[in-house]
C-alpha cells in the first residue's frame, strides 16, 4: 500500500487572528507538525516584524519567510503602475498567493498530501478563507471548529504572554504599509506613526497618476488632499464623534461587554470584508 507524505501548513499575517491560531494548535494538538510560514511582501510595518518574532519565541520553531520572487515595484510596472485596489487586487495575487504556490507547487504535483490551517473565528460565519486550487489540499478552520471568538483570540494570545502586535493601537489590520482597505483615519495614523512610509506611498500614487492610473490609495482623494491639516482635523473630528456616538450606544447595552472599540466598529465595517484573509489575519 501507497504512503501519501503529509504536510502541514499554517501562515501566519502579522495580525492577532493567525498569531492566535499558531498557539492554539500548539497548545491543543501538539502531535500536528506544523509549518509556520510568512509571505512577506516587503512593504510591511516594522510591527510585524518584531511581532513574529515574540510569536516565534513562543512557538519554538521557526517560522519561514516566503518572499515573492519579483518584488511589488516590478508587478507595478507589469500593471501599467495602476495601484492595486478592491477591485483589482494584483497584490494579494502575486505577493502574497503566488510566493505561497511556488512554495508547494512541487509536492502538490507529486501527490503530497497538504493540510492548510486557516484564522477564520466562530464569529465569522460569513468569512471565507484561501480557496485551494489543487485536489491534494485541504483547508481547516480550528478556530471556527473550536468556537473561539475574537475575545477567545486576545485570551489566547494574553495567556501566551504574546500580547497583540502594537500597531493595533492606531490602525486594525495588518497587510502592507499603503493597503488600500484603510480608513482615513488610518492613513492620518500612518503619516503619524510611520511618515516615511506614507511618503512612499504618496509617490507611488503619483507615479500611478503620471502614468493614466484612475485609482488612489484611499477612495475619493489622493493622499496629497488627505494630508492637508484642515482635511486632517476634519477627519479626525469626524472619527471622534463616531466613535464618542457608538460608546454612548454601547453604555446602555449590558451584553456589549468591555471589548476595546476598533475602527472597524466605528465605521460599521463587517470584518468578512474588511480585507483579504490572507494579508489580514
Amino acid at each position: 500500500m501507497t504512503i501519501v507524505r503529509e504536510r502541514h501548513i499554517l501562515g501566519v499575517s502579522g495580525g492577532r487572528d493567525s498569531a492566535a491560531l499558531a498557539v492554539h494548535m500548539r497548545q491543543t494538538r501538539p502531535e500536528v507538525d506544523l509549518e509556520y510560514f510568512f509571505t512577506d511582501t516587503g512593504k510591511e510595518l516594522k510591527e510585524v516584524y518584531s511581532f513574529l518574532d515574540r510569536l516565534e519565541g513562543f512557538l519554538g520553531k521557526p517560522i519561514l519567510r516566503l518572499n515573492p520572487d519579483r518584488d511589488f515595484d516590478f508587478w507595478l510596472k507589469e500593471y501599467n503602475h495602476f495601484l492595486p485596489s478592491p477591485r483589482t487586487r494584483w497584490c494579494t495575487r502575486q505577493l502574497k498567493l503566488r510566493p505561497l504556490e511556488l512554495w508547494l507547487k512541487d509536492d502538490l504535483e507529486s501527490g503530497v498530501a497538504i493540510h492548510s490551517y486557516v484564522a477564520i473565528r466562530a464569529d465569522e460565519p460569513n468569512r471565507e478563507g484561501y480557496k485551494a486550487t489543487n485536489g491534494n489540499m485541504t483547508v481547516h478552520f480550528p478556530l471556527r471548529d473550536d468556537k473561539v471568538n475574537r475575545a477567545g483570540v486576545i485570551e489566547i494570545l494574553d495567556g501566551a504572554g504574546i500580547g497583540e502586535p502594537e500597531y493595533y493601537r492606531w490602525r486594525t489590520r495588518s497587510g502592507c504599509t499603503f493597503c488600500f482597505f484603510q480608513q482615513k483615519i488610518e492613513w492620518v495614523r500612518l503619516m503619524r506613526e510611520h511618515p516615511d512610509a506614507f511618503e512612499d506611498a504618496k509617490e507611488y500614487e503619483k507615479t500611478a497618476k503620471d502614468h493614466g492610473s484612475p485609482f488612489t490609495w484611499s477612495q475619493g482623494e489622493g493622499l496629497d488632499e488627505l494630508s492637508d491639516p484642515i482635511r486632517v482635523k476634519a477627519i479626525e473630528d469626524e472619527f471622534e464623534d463616531r466613535r464618542a456616538r457608538l460608546l454612548s450606544r454601547r453604555r446602555t447595552n449590558p451584553l456589549a461587554g468591555n471589548r476595546p472599540v476598533t475602527i472597524d466598529d466605528v465605521y460599521g465595517i463587517d470584518e468578512a470584508s474588511a480585507g483579504c484573509v490572507i494579508c489580514h489575519k
